[in-house]
């Protein structure tokens, strides 16, 4: 963190940054909420150069993971904050300037009286509505079918968002999502996994 978190970690500031001057160049701009070790992240990055990414993760040590696959492999198209992804979203981000939002594994929240702390809810993915471009797209993918099915019913019930797969189905896994290793290891415990992807109209 000390000395890698300079160059790839950004504060929260007053005023929206501007992204351009921070990556040096004008380029897509995704966004990864709770990126975990930063495995998948750090492969996308690596496969789509073209793109800018910013990865939200609350959990420094997730985050020191992360720093350290970039520098690794020397990767210069992603940045960090370390914070939560609702506050970053309404004060780091103007409306309308993503090209795509990922959410990979949210905490389910498994018992029911917990439900309600899920972070897919009418009022986030109002959020993430506004903070897309006219076809950008939100993906997020979850092992727990109940999850998907809620995600599911908010996300077809935003009116500005389309379904990708058609109405109320699911998409399949598009091959530029790796697999994780907590993926891989829930589906030879025989678990589902349920991926959505819906543009912004």
């Amino acid at each position: 963190m000390d000395s890698l978190w300079p160059i790839y970690g950004l504060d929260a500031a007053d005023t929206f940054p501007d992204y351009e001057a921070i990556f040096g160049r004008s380029a897509p701009l995704v966004v990864e909420i709770g990126f975990g070790n930063g495995e998948t992240l750090a492969q996308l990055a690596g496969n789509q150069p073209q793109t800018n990414f910013l990865g939200i993760e609350v959990h420094r040590p997730g985050v020191g993971q992360l720093l350290l696959r970039l520098q690794a492999r020397e990767l210069s198209n992603i940045r960090i904050f370390c914070a939560d992804a609702v506050e970053v979203l309404t004060n780091q981000i103007a409306d309308g300037s993503l090209s795509g939002v990922n959410l990979f594994f949210p905490d389910p929240w498994p018992k029911k009286r917990h439900h309600k702390r899920r972070l897919v809810n009418p009022e986030f993915i109002s959020l993430i509505t506004r903070k897309l471009k006219s076809g950008g797209f939100f993906h997020a993918a979850t092992d727990w079918e109940d999850y998907a099915q809620q995600m599911l019913d908010v996300l077809e019930r935003c009116d500005q968002l389309e379904n990708t797969a058609g109405e109320t189905k699911f998409s399949p896994r598009p091959a530029h999502r790796a697999l994780t290793k907590f993926e891989c290891r829930g589906q030879k415990l025989g678990h589902g996994v349920w991926d959505l992807i819906f543009i912004r109209k």
